[in-house]
């Protein structure tokens, strides 16, 4: 549910905050006011299209933040987990700048997103129904979702086995037409995909040998020069031509420590050389022993080369590091895995495709079946809605054309369409094509109440729906209207004094000039001011006595 909308620098608005409540609030006011731009607003909420064309005269930027209720949906809050986006205090706050450099920045909750994203977690929450926009009813491709979201657990369960067996069939279907369409080509893949596997399996690489050998290749290829240090290290600190340094260093530790009786300072000094004395002599042990363990194999450093060549080798086939080899090692492996599990004749691979296919017909015969079912009850609902709206001879069918034996699509065997015939003795067609504004709006509205219970949307938007209607009409739309409040928030453009009525709430929407700017004002009405309101929607700009009675009558008609 929108629970507040702030507005700044969006078209002729200037600043606006709006909080809105449960059930049905209505915007109402003169043509131009700026009632339209609240909707679209809300519609940038939720990833509608932004423009640098709808910032206000002046203003570097447009802001719009909105505050929803979430819905008590576990798969939409695993989206938002997924997404980052914190939920714990079961709201979420969403704000979008729009800049004249063209900048967007979307956040939720403080997350940064794109409009890819903001779109994705909009759509469950406001579903916005225009005059001249009513969605999925003018798109056919639409109307088997809207069937299927109808029959709900009559049908989910057939859908998702067919789902998963049709990915089956065309994972099946691409590998039989690419093995088809060159035998030759998938021979020649599947030969070197076998020679590479071979050829780096048999290398048995290991992630840091290539390091170790360099390292132990290094100390075999210089061994005499570590040999000779070594053997300098232990000549000078023991022995050699010259006197030993361990030697002189003893001699002059024995002579400081004959001075330390004479001046105690001395004593530092003494402990100084002492420690030199025996970390030398540490060093001359440690050289000793390097030496001892020194080891010359020009056996041992062929084999390092001859490895080391090899690795080099796979390295400038198959990827730069060790690491990369085995990468495509992995990749390719899986690849020939797949390739010869699929390995026997095309004609096999054929009866394979055969066999799935007859489950999938079944499946999608059934699936089909229970559809034309769950078609025939939509249509009575909404023959009996459509009859409450004034609309008792139109007839409304869910059409099913027919397709091609064994075409299949993600959603089944059915291509279905709305179509409706307005009048007796006219054709039936399809209802985008056939009916007229208004009527379009009254269909609409008889599925949104028979959807209403249904609805996973939080929030509805009715902006001027109504348009073109009167009369008993006008009353039918309003009650449907708020049957739909009942179970949505709904936000509501009107002119029609009968639907402003029945709402909970009435936001008088106008607009004022101050300084050559023209700025929009919304005012919440009390009961009074929603009666004078009413009866300047009755009877325009002269507002008597009587009308006055009429608008309370309403307001107390719909409050009943």
């Amino acid at each position: 549910m929108l629970q507040e909308i702030t507005i700044d620098n969006l078209a002729i608005i200037d600043h606006l905050t709006l909080a809105f409540g449960e059930n049905m609030t209505v915007l109402t006011g003169e043509t131009g006011a700026g009632k339209s731009i609240i909707i679209d607003a809300v519609g940038l909420l939720v990833g509608g299209r932004g423009s640098q064309e709808l910032i206000r005269k002046g203003a570097d930027k447009l802001e719009v933040q909105g505050q929803f209720s979430l819905p008590d949906d576990t798969a939409y809050l695993e989206l938002l987990d997924e997404l980052g986006i914190d939920h714990s205090d079961n709201t979420l706050i969403v704000s979008r700048e729009i800049h004249r450099n063209g900048r967007n920045t979307i956040r939720a909750n403080g997350t940064l997103i794109n409009t890819t994203l903001l779109r994705k977690i909009g759509a469950p929450l406001v579903d916005i129904q225009g005059q001249n926009d009513t969605q999925q009813l003018l798109q056919p491709e639409q109307h088997l979702s809207m069937l299927d979201h109808f029959a709900g657990a009559k049908v989910a369960p057939l859908l998702q086995q067919y789902q998963e067996l049709y990915n089956q069939y065309r994972k099946l279907k691409q590998t039989l037409e690419k093995k088809q369409a060159n035998e030759q080509q998938w021979a020649q893949r599947l030969d070197m995909l076998r020679y590479q596997v071979k050829e780096i399996g048999d290398a048995d690489l290991k992630s840091n040998e290539e390091e170790a050998l360099i390292s132990e290749r290094d100390r075999l290829e210089n061994f005499q020069q570590i040999q000779h240090t070594l053997q300098l290290v232990g000549a000078t600190l023991n022995g050699g031509e010259n006197a030993p340094v361990l030697d002189q260093l003893a001699n002059v530790m024995n002579s400081v420590n004959e001075i330390v009786q004479f001046d105690d300072s001395y004593a530092d000094l003494g402990k100084e050389l002492e420690d030199a004395y025996y970390s030398l002599q540490d060093v001359a042990n440690l050289a000793s022993h390097e030496l001892d363990g020194l080891e010359f194999d020009d056996e041992r450093l062929s084999e390092i080369n001859t490895r080391l060549d090899l690795i080099n080798d796979l390295e400038h086939k198959y990827g730069d590091t060790v690491a990369d080899v085995l990468s495509y090692y992995s990749k390719i492996s899986n690849e020939l895995a797949e390739m010869e599990g699929t390995v026997d004749s095309s004609d096999d691979l054929a009866k394979q495709l055969d066999s799935i296919t007859e489950r999938l017909t079944t499946i999608g015969e059934q699936l089909s079946s229970q559809r034309k079912h769950a078609a025939q009850d939509l249509e009575k609902r909404v023959h009996k809605e459509l009859a409450a709206l004034y609309m008792d001879k139109a007839v409304f069918k869910v059409h099913f054309a027919k397709i091609p034996v064994h075409t299949f699509t993600p959603m089944g065997i059915d291509d279905v369409e709305f179509y409706i015939q307005t009048n007796p003795g006219e054709r039936m067609g399809a209802l985008a094509k056939i009916a007229s504004g208004g009527e379009l709006s009254r269909v609409m509205l008889a599925l949104k109440t028979i959807f209403a219970t249904k609805t996973d949307v939080t929030s509805i938007i009715f902006d001027e729906v109504d348009t073109g209607v009167s009369g008993r009409v006008a009353q039918s739309i309003a009650d449907k209207i708020k049957v739909i409040a009942d179970h949505s928030q709904v936000l509501c453009i009107t002119h029609l004094p009968q639907v402003a009525a029945v709402a909970q709430h009435q936001f008088l929407i106008k607009k004022a000039v101050h300084d050559n700017r023209t700025t929009t004002t919304v005012t919440n009405l009390n009961h009074d001011e929603r009666v004078n309101e009413l009866s300047r929607m009755l009877a325009g700009e002269k507002i008597t006595k009587l009308t006055k009675e009429h608008a309370s009558e309403l307001l107390k008609m719909a409050h009943e």
